[in-house]
């Protein structure tokens, strides 16, 4: 770009498209790694690259400017309104409003027709410097805009999104300018940058609206939050919105409800789930799966308590590092108890209950170990975001020695628990310290724990991706994270190198030479959540569980009531093989009675006649609507048992009656 050349003009002169997908809606400036509106023009001779509309910063712009759009249209229509922070996030954008009344679905339908408007209109976004002192003369009357020039140079840490508004040393406000007269129209607190026009922005619409607490806080105003999604395309925008369409259909708390699994009863409190007996045996499967392969893979059982006193968690660590996380303490008995956030430091006291030789490593506890976690209410999320839920916890207590092997015999078994599940598409996540103080240990440890871990994840093959400053407060982590049936990625198994508990704990062990050495503790969640897993399961299979873990495994459904008792004695057969199975004996017609099973998504339904009764068979019926007839009931019983026992992750069909092998 030349000196006093804009960054638009310059991408025409190079023929760099300005239009499309493809089109470049800003650059980035070489020399500082910034982003610039195309209406920049450089004091100097600079380098840049064009960011099209459809890469991840091209993207963010454009829900960033539709953010804007949104804001002018609530003040538009809803005067008084008052602002507090617009940016855009994964797959779309969202501001935060404080509003006379909160917004109804009217509402949204009403501001998305008045953006549409703003868009046609073609305003220019117009980029102005503001000294601090101006900002907040004519930000009077937006007290929380206030409160973010107050905080610049640290907003981004105190409210998540301020960055975008207040991330500089120097303040800038974002003018919307009259197409025509160039009046300003409205105006907004921002970094930016922005697209030239809103009529850049090719396609958007707003979703939903929630309730969300200012900078996060409960204690701080709730305001209202209005969300959107914005695209570089019309066809991108609708691809989108048919992802989210398929994503409703798949949400386990709906499914939770339809299908009788579990629920979250107000009485007992936000975030507490209860299992109903069909999502009881699901549980149950999955936990007695679990525990089958942590004994199969040299790991010990053992049980603690939900309660501890507040020094074990001082110990540890989690009362100076984690304790927002915590649910408040209780007075008891001259002593104050929390309730567990995490098992690893009851395991710690198992471990040091007698002395340790390093015969003994590597030692692995395992535990159901139910924890409580103090979450937000603005982040509580059905099964996959719960204040109290169970982990498949374990910790492994190995020689320094042992660590590398050990890490590789978790991996292998937290990848082969994913693929027993069905979830085969999935990369790791490596977990490191950054430079902020909530890490303990020395540099030269976490080195070396980064290192063991990087090596082992490299050894699977599988992509590796960075993850600086998401480590724990006592060691870096590996965490797998699954792709599911449409794509969505999901947080599940971690690994995690500890060398920082054993050493707060002073645990010990004899070496070979009969000196004292300390043992790494590993931490390993193979589930992670055994309810987080269940809500993201219920999402994979949109609630059509695979036969050995559907709750209701064949459901059969007699032509007339003269076929019950035939079915009963069919259900009698099936039950002595460990299948799950029941007779719809209602007052409903069949053809009702099919539509029933379907709802609820059973693999197999098995429909006898009064012939069939007589030829000693039933018809299949399968979750894809196939069916077969006349199978002579002891074969059919057999192919359920078979597949079943097979665990696999397949839907039986009429074409495909053969079990996995």
């Amino acid at each position: 770009m030349p000196a006093g050349t804009t960054a638009q003009q310059a991408l025409k002169d190079a023929g760099v498209p300005l239009k499309g997908p493809d089109g470049a809606v800003v650059v980035r400036d070489l020399a500082t790694g910034d982003l610039r509106d195309l209406a920049w023009t450089p004091d100097a001779d600079a380098e840049v690259d064009p960011v099209p509309a459809a890469s991840a910063d091209g993207r963010a712009v454009i829900r960033h400017s539709a953010a804007h759009v949104l804001a002018q249209a609530v003040q538009d229509l809803f005067p008084g309104t008052r602002l507090g922070i617009g940016p855009p996030v994964e797959n779309g954008f969202y501001y935060d409003f404080d509003p006379e009344r909160p917004f109804t679905p009217e509402d949204l339908q009403a501001l998305e027709k008045k953006m549409t408007e703003i868009v046609r209109a073609g305003q220019h976004f117009s980029r102005r410097e503001i000294s601090d002192a101006d900002a907040q003369a004519e930000l009077a009357h937006e007290p929380y805009k206030l409160e973010l020039i107050g905080l610049k140079g640290g907003a981004g840490e105190a409210a998540e999104g301020a960055d975008v508004e207040v991330g500089g040393a120097q303040l800038t406000m974002y003018d919307n300018l009259d197409a025509r007269s160039g009046d300003r129209v409205w105006t907004d607190l921002c970094r930016g940058p922005h697209l030239p026009r809103t009529s850049n922005i090719p396609a958007f619409s707003l979703t939903r609206s929630a309730a969300a607490y200012w900078r996060g806080s409960e204690k701080n105003p709730q305001l209202q939050r209005v969300y959107g999604t914005a695209w570089e395309s019309k066809d991108a925008h609708k691809a989108y919105l048919e992802h989210l369409a398929e994503a409703e259909r798949r949400d386990h708390r709906r499914l939770g409800v339809e299908l009788d699994l579990f629920s979250f009863p107000d009485e007992i409190g936000s975030g507490l789930p209860v299992f109903h007996p069909k999502g009881g045996v699901i549980k149950r499967e999955m936990e007695d799966y679990v525990r089958r392969r942590h004994l199969e893979e040299g790991f010990d059982y053992v049980g603690t308590p939900h309660i501890s006193k507040s020094g074990l968690f001082e110990t540890s660590g989690h009362l100076p590092y984690y304790e927002e996380t915590m649910f408040p303490g209780m007075d008891l008995d001259n002593a104050k108890y929390y309730l567990k956030a995490m098992n690893c430091p009851m395991h710690n006291l198992i471990f040091r209950s007698r002395g340790r030789s390093y015969r003994e490593l590597p030692l692995r506890l395992f535990e159901f170990g139910s924890v409580y976690r103090y979450e937000q209410s603005g982040v509580v999320h059905g099964l996959t975001r719960v204040r109290g839920f169970a982990q498949d916890d374990s910790h492994s207590y190995v020689t320094p020695e042992q660590a590398p092997g050990e890490i590789r015999h978790l991996l292998h078994f937290v990848l082969g628990l994913l693929r027993d599940f069905g979830l085969d598409d999935y990369y790791l996540e490596l977990s490191t310290r950054d430079d902020s103080d909530k890490f303990i240990g020395s540099d030269s440890e976490w080195a070396v724990a980064t290192t063991v871990l990087e090596e082992a994840a490299k050894e699977t093959g599988l992509e590796l991706v960075p993850d600086p400053g998401g480590a724990a407060y006592y060691g870096p982590k590996i965490s797998v994270q699954a792709r599911d049936a449409i794509g969505r990625t999901w947080q599940m198994s971690t690994i995690q190198y500890d060398f920082n508990q054993p050493a707060r704990f002073g645990l010990e062990y004899t070496s070979a030479d009969g000196g004292r050495q300390q043992p790494v503790m590993i931490h390993s969640a193979k589930f992670g959540s055994i309810e987080r897993f269940f809500g993201v399961l219920t999402e994979h299979y949109a609630g059509a569980f695979p036969a050995w873990l559907a709750p209701v495994q064949v459901v059969g459904i007699p032509v007339t009531d003269e076929q019950v008792p035939y079915l009963t004695d069919v259900a009698l057969k099936l039950r002595a093989r460990g299948i799950r199975v029941e007779i719809d004996d209602s007052d409903d017609r069949m053809q009702k009675k099919i539509r029933t099973a379907s709802k609820q998504k059973v693999p197999f339904v098995l429909i006898a006649g009064g012939t069939d009764a007589e030829a000693g068979a039933v018809s299949f019926r399968y979750r894809d609507g196939s069916q077969r007839n006349g199978i002579p009931v002891d074969d059919a019983v057999g192919e359920i048992a078979a597949w079943v026992a097979a665990r696999s992750n397949a839907d039986p069909t009429a074409g495909n009656t053969a079990v996995p092998g």
